[in-house]
């Protein structure tokens, strides 16, 4: 069966189901991060650290996760491309709910000392570990049964469920802050959004007993057979017609090096953004060292700029079907390299319209260059090393620069007393993702098959 011939009704059930996947799984990793500039600083970390001081801590710990990521892009990424993308995808959504779950129990660092931090970042490397091998899975579950032609278009669903954990990430934060009073929110409150990380779980069963195998996956396992060596030698010849598979995580790195790292370096303009809009700018607005104002007026804003990115991502994807995945990529980047200066401006009027504006600008942009890379970068990759490949690029291209990009920000802040160095960091950050997208290969007419 080729990806044409795809019932309707299977390639939406196979969208739905990678959707809700990756909105709670992303949901899960963001939910983090917001804890990270509104709770943590205060939970997790000794009384007697000024207060710039515990939120950089906070910040390196929400790093953690992402230097987690690339290990599990190879592991899954091994996993999935020697198994399955189904079966990688749901070891992936039970590892992140397990792990989100188990931080809404956490001792505080009054309760348990040096060990809250501690536990914190394992759990947070655990986080990592899932993301690292959610994202592949869910866009390869999308990508190999789309048409050749919607390709993009039916991959951004999967990448507009990033926006939607967004949305909810903040939207539980600001129900809690709505609802609760300070103190209740920072004694238990703040738990429960972590605490409902369970229902990840419940998706993966549900993933298992309704969710097929892509196509283009079942018909490699017909024509490869494993390699078993004994003593250096092949135990014993694959099938007649059948070809050897070695580790697809070493195949891809010697078929495709160069392909690895320019997509990491064109993940750069989109992450350092991205993490800037995401998380410093609550921390940033919110703080009495940074514009003072009320933080559920910094959630609501990002919460918007977040749902306005979705149709962004959407559109993006469509439109890269049409005319190819490198000129919206650049279009984007290059939007992004310029409302870099505008960005900072706009949020220091302290005009809620204009935050509002100056943080969904930025949202529609990412989104903008969103919508396409699923495609484009499962694109780039053969079948046989699809998901290890798309996960190491993707996963590398998130620590360089997402990772620290709320701590960069936080520290150019405190050196410079201005946020203009932070505005020069996120336009040098387009400038290497336009350079990066110019050197790789346009995909949209590739045929996976």
């Amino acid at each position: 069966m080729t990806t044409a011939s795809i019932p309707k009704n299977s390639l939406a059930k196979t969208v739905a189901i990678a959707v809700a996947g990756t909105s709670i799984e992303w949901y899960d990793f963001f939910l983090y991060g917001t804890a990270a500039a509104l709770v943590f600083p205060k939970l997790f970390f000794a009384a007697d650290l000024p207060p710039l001081v515990a939120l950089l801590a906070a910040f390196s710990t929400f790093a953690v996760g992402f230097i987690a990521r690339p290990v599990g892009g190879i592991v899954f990424g091994h996993f999935g491309d020697r198994f399955g993308r189904k079966r990688a995808l749901i070891a992936a959504l039970i590892t992140m709910g397990l792990a989100t779950t188990l931080i809404g129990l956490l001792p505080t660092y009054a309760m348990a000392g040096p060990l809250a931090p501690l536990m914190l970042v394992l759990l947070r490397f655990a986080q990592g570990l899932a993301i690292g091998g959610q994202w592949g899975g869910a866009i390869l579950l999308i990508v190999e049964t789309a048409p050749k032609g919607q390709r993009g278009y039916y991959g951004s669903f999967a990448q507009a469920g990033i926006t939607i954990g967004v949305v909810l990430a903040n939207l539980v934060f600001l129900l809690a802050n709505a609802y609760l009073s300070p103190e209740d929110f920072l004694s238990w409150g703040w738990r429960v959004p972590f605490l409902t990380s369970v229902l990840l779980i419940v998706i993966a069963i549900y993933i298992h007993f309704r969710l097929e195998e892509t196509p283009l996956f079942r018909e490699l396992q017909k024509r490869t057979a494993p390699v078993t060596e004994v003593g250096g030698r092949p135990a014993a010849g694959p099938a007649e017609g059948k070809v050897v598979s070695r580790s697809p995580v070493i195949e891809a790195l010697q078929l495709y090096p160069k392909q690895i790292i320019l997509i990491a370096g064109a993940f750069m303009a989109l992450q350092v953004t991205f993490y800037i809009l995401l998380t410093f700018v609550i921390a940033y607005g919110s703080s009495t060292t940074g514009l003072g104002l009320s933080r559920t007026a910094m959630l609501i804003a990002v919460m918007i700029g977040a749902a306005l990115m979705a149709p962004a991502v959407i559109i993006g994807g469509a439109i890269s079907d049409k005319f190819g995945r490198r000129g919206i990529y650049l279009a984007g980047a290059v939007f992004l390299g310029i409302w870099s200066f505008v960005f900072f401006p706009l949020l220091e009027t302290k005009s809620f319209l204009w935050i509002v504006v100056a943080v969904s600008g930025g949202f529609i942009g990412v989104g903008v260059m969103y919508g396409p890379q699923g495609a484009f970068i499962a694109e780039t990759f053969a079948t046989k090393v699809r998901y290890s490949g798309a996960s190491l690029g993707y996963q590398l291209g998130a620590i360089i620069g997402g990772a620290f990009a709320p701590f960069i920000a936080t520290a150019l802040l405190a050196q410079f007393e201005d946020t203009f160095a932070i505005a020069v960091y996120m336009f040098l950050a387009c400038l290497v993702t336009i350079g990066c997208v110019l050197a790789l290969d346009e995909t949209y007419q590739k045929d996976l098959d």
